[in-house]
């Protein structure tokens, strides 16, 4: 399995990119599986629905499956803060890519995704391994690492299976 982590600040266009980047690596015949850091609170079950009582029952796991998807909830007595390499354990093996995002400080290499007006990550941030961008011309320091066109998700999944090599998967 090979993982890649995208990091930026909120309205870089991060989930954008992910969400082009996916077809593009399916269209190789790849399986791909997204970890994604949510706020604290999010919910993806309704009021009313099953599952969503038997969590309020107090389930501490709740698994729904149909022939098409599975969807595991799991209810935390007290706080977790769950760390990427936490989330990828959680996926199945069989995957080819993972495709992180949001979890800016993790020791994974990442693909920092940039618009002005924010802050660089990549001056500071060894695991930043090249940087997306629609404003390559405004990055406010120069840099060696490859920039790749945030708008063109074919070419940054052409560079990741390129350099597919590098991407490996080892818990840290």
């Amino acid at each position: 399995m090979k993982v890649i982590g995208f990091a930026g600040f909120s309205g870089s266009g991060k989930t954008t990119l992910i969400e082009r980047l996916i077809p593009a690596l399916r269209a190789h015949g790849l399986r791909v599986s997204v970890v994604k850091h949510a706020h604290h609170g999010f919910d993806v079950d309704h009021p009313g629905k099953d599952t969503y009582r038997h969590r309020q029952a107090g389930a501490y796991e709740v698994v729904a499956a149909s022939g098409q998807r599975l969807a595991l909830m799991r209810e935390f007595e007290q706080p977790a803060d769950l760390s990427a390499h936490d989330l990828i354990a959680e996926l199945h093996p069989g995957v080819d890519w993972v495709l992180v995002e949001g979890f800016k400080h993790a020791d994974l290499p990442r693909i920092e995704v940039w618009r002005p007006p924010h802050a660089v990550l990549y001056p500071q941030d060894a695991f930043v391994v090249a940087i997306a961008t629609d404003a390559p011309g405004q990055l406010p320091r120069p840099t060696p690492l490859p920039l790749l066109d945030l708008n063109a998700p074919a070419q940054v999944a052409g560079w990741l299976l390129h350099h597919q090599h590098r991407f490996e998967y080892r818990r840290a």
